[in-house]
């Protein structure tokens, strides 16, 4: 008898694996690109469309007079990273939506007299949360400059946009594959720098260097320092960014002006196990909830790391990694009353006839602070654009909060350029995190862009 209860459990588990397999996990290992079904797949149906929350067509595929198939890119370079290219290794949506491109939900009578007559069925077509006019602002704002923008809308996790340059066009990557394999110039073209570059935060990190301190002094607003351009903390100089001297300001100023000397001061009096806390709970160090390609964001400062290390830490320099998802992810759940939520980049899945197949919903991964912390913190970036170093956002008929970021990486080279921010300030619908390599500062290169973004977003409203 115990040997029959035995095989009848082991039989009821062995159906609960298929059962869930077939549920939840076949998509995903079909999916695989080394699962040989695919090819099957590819032969037996036309592989259907990528298409923009605005029913732009991003990816198509047309069949030629000779009967051969070829991937179509109508917008070129404009998408090449987040859509992604179905030759030379599929990359993008591409690659994570190639089960679903590469299956037919259509009417089964239909499908079957399309099989009869020797003709392939079509695959489901998808529907991305991309903004057409929101990813072709942000892509003439970026212009001929390396860098990457994210744009999410907060309160649902929705990316609205993502561009990545130096790009290419997926239309010719077949003739342009070698020379960017090769990479004579240094481009990485390849690279999604949107979710796999990794850059110093710089001065966009004084928003959780100052978060911690809130969180460990309430009595922040007291707070004073004199600036006179640089420091010495810990044994080590900081600079204000082209030795600006600040004068005497409080915390809100020190962030609104992005003093360095001034939270370097900050920095070397806060409690560095319970600051580690804090940035793994923003995700520094762990997986993103999403399943978007990307690099993980570093985080090393620790109560073991010598104090010497401290200073350039809390200003975003030192050792500190991040990507600009990752920042887009962090400057959204701010905007969203410290509630994070998964980021997507697919709203559903539908069948040739616009019938729905599968719908995706935006979904909280976790809240990180409260929403009175939130609002602080808001109303800090605020001040960055009302008096700070964003004041060139000031002009506009909605509110924006953001801040601005010049992220020092070698020594004979102009900063990164940073901007994160979100709009309007008491409501958010749009956030933006924004890198552009190489120029200088964040106010002069990246607040631009986002004025572009913003600009775009609301006139069309």
């Amino acid at each position: 008898m115990l040997i029959t209860y035995i095989f009848i459990g082991l039989f009821v588990l062995v159906l609960g694996y298929i059962t869930n397999f077939m549920i939840s996990d076949s998509s995903e290992v079909i999916n695989n690109a080394y699962n040989g079904r695919q090819d099957l797949l590819a032969e037996q149906i036309i592989r259907g469309d990528i298409i923009s929350a605005d029913s732009k067509i991003l990816a198509h595929t047309v069949t030629e007079k000779n009967g051969k198939e070829k991937r179509v890119y109508p917008y070129g370079s404009m998408y090449a990273h987040v859509v992604g290219r179905f030759s030379k290794g599929k990359t993008g949506l591409e690659a994570s939506e190639n089960f679903h491109l590469l299956t037919s939900n259509n009417n089964a009578i239909s499908k079957m007299l399309r099989e009869i007559s020797g003709e392939k069925n079509i695959g489901d077509n998808i529907i991305t949360t991309l903004d057409s006019k929101l990813q072709e602002a942000a892509y003439n704002a970026l212009g001929n400059y390396k860098g990457a923008v994210v744009v999410t809308e907060p309160s649902s996790g929705k990316i609205l946009a993502m561009v990545s340059k130096p790009d290419y066009d997926p239309n010719n990557i077949d003739t342009l594959w070698e020379d960017l394999l090769e990479d004579s110039d240094n481009n990485s073209a390849l690279i999604n720098r949107a979710a796999q570059g990794l850059y110093p935060p710089g001065s966009t990190f004084k928003i959780l260097t100052a978060l911690e301190y809130m969180k460990e002094n309430p009595d922040y607003k007291k707070y004073t320092y004199n600036c006179v351009g640089k420091g010495k903390f810990n044994d080590v100089t900081i600079n204000c960014y082209n030795n600006n001297v600040h004068g005497k300001e409080d915390i809100i100023e020190s962030f609104a002006k992005s003093c360095n000397s001034s939270f370097a001061n900050i920095g070397i009096t806060l409690n560095i196990s319970s600051f580690r806390k804090l940035c793994d709970s923003f995700l520094f160090n762990a997986p993103l909830p999403t399943n978007l390609v990307y690099n993980q964001s570093s985080f090393v400062l620790n109560s073991k790391s010598s104090k010497m290390e401290i200073p350039q830490t809390v200003i975003g320099q030192g050792k500190t990694q991040i990507t600009p998802l990752h920042n887009a992810l962090i400057v959204s759940t701010i905007a969203n009353g410290g509630v994070m939520m998964k980021p997507y980049v697919v709203d559903h899945i539908e069948n040739q006839n616009g019938n729905i197949t599968k719908k995706y919903m935006p979904e909280m991964y976790k809240t990180v602070i409260t929403p009175d912390e939130a609002g602080i913190l808001t109303d800090f970036m605020r001040e960055v654009v009302k008096h700070g170093t964003a004041s060139a956002l000031n002009n506009n008929d909605y509110t924006i909060a953001g801040k601005t970021g010049s992220a020092e990486y070698q020594e004979d080279k102009p900063a990164h350029a940073w901007f994160v921010g979100f709009a309007p300030a008491e409501k958010p619908e749009i956030a933006v995190s924004i890198i552009v390599e190489s120029v200088g500062t964040g106010s002069e290169y990246a607040v631009p862009i986002a004025s572009a973004i913003f600009k775009t977003y609301f006139d069309n409203k």
